[in-house]
């Protein structure tokens, strides 16, 4: 039987952040793309946005400048991990 891993924070951050760089980005998308409960996705969602890594238009989350820097150098380092672990 093999065991799902569980993802790390950085992992779904990474995620949220995918999510939203797409122009649809609503909190009901996000929490079923990323495979996150409500309550779990409004804690990250309202994080990034005190962080200035997203911002929210109406029902909207869209990434930042600061958003889409994180995203690619998370995706420039998950590699490395993958390595790793």
């Amino acid at each position: 039987m093999v065991l799902e891993k569980r993802r790390d924070k950085l992992e779904i951050i990474k995620s949220i952040l995918s999510i939203c760089k797409k122009d649809d980005a609503t909190k009901t998308r996000i929490v079923y793309r990323a495979n996150l409960n409500f309550k779990t996705a409004g804690i990250y969602l309202d994080w990034l946005i005190n962080k200035g890594l997203v911002a929210k238009d109406e029902n909207h989350f869209k990434l930042t400048t600061k958003g889409t820097e994180l995203l690619s150098n998370l995706q420039d380092i998950s590699p490395l991990f993958n390595e790793v672990f």
